[in-house]
């Protein structure tokens, strides 16, 4: 039962650290611009699921779909490294997301791909959120230690729902240069992580490269 709890415990704060509610709320603000509650609900909504549901189809066949396709856990790194440095760098130049653009381009389509990407993939559920369900799935003792891990999972994403829905409030409160400032410090933080992604996955090539 302790090391149900501690498995429990551990899964929890691994991916609570990883989704980054609370770091990732700026960004979400940044993304959806002016956008109205029914389509803030719409974007968190599907971004939170797409999330959820990849998390969950890599926690039950993540091994066996990179094997199928030949890719490794370090290319994932690098690639999803690559497209998070140039989301981050966008927002560091202070170029505007996507929903920022002029208001001829704030379709519905263009917050249902927001919502897919980069929002879903890979801020949520890139390669840092995928690598840590397939090691904490690989430490299970059992089947049901991957239904826990699933469960989790879902409880963090439905926190960062709520996190989400709730920014338009927050968006009130803070004055519109003080967003800008945030969304570059965001900008900043997200290409720092990119970066770091991209070093892992070039450390784990070489360590792999050793072990041969």
């Amino acid at each position: 039962m302790n090391d149900i709890v501690l498995f429990t415990t551990t899964v929890f704060l691994g991916f609570f650290a990883m989704l980054n509610p609370i770091g990732n709320t700026p960004i979400f603000i940044s993304m959806v611009g002016d956008a109205d509650n029914k389509i803030i609900r719409m974007v968190a909504f599907r971004a939170v699921l797409l999330s959820f549901i990849l998390i969950t189809i890599f926690s039950l066949f993540g091994h066996l779909i990179f094997k199928m396709f030949g890719i490794t856990l370090p290319a994932f790194q690098i690639a999803g490294g690559i497209i998070v440095f140039f989301i981050g760098y966008d927002l560091l130049q202070g170029k505007e997301a996507g929903a920022h653009h002029s208001k001829r381009k704030l379709t519905i389509k263009s917050y249902e791909d927001m919502a897919i990407s980069p929002l879903g993939i890979p801020l949520l559920s890139g390669p840092g959120t995928i690598s840590t369900a397939m090691n904490f799935v690989g430490a299970g003792k059992q089947f049901s230690y991957t239904i826990i891990i699933i469960v989790v999972f879902g409880i963090v994403c439905a926190i960062t729902f709520l996190m989400f829905i709730m920014s338009r409030k927050i968006a009130s409160k803070i004055s519109p240069s003080l967003i800008k400032v945030i969304s570059r410090i965001m900008g900043l933080i997200l290409a720092v992580i990119a970066i770091q992604m991209i070093i892992n996955g070039i450390l784990n090539v070489i360590h792999q490269n050793k072990l041969m």
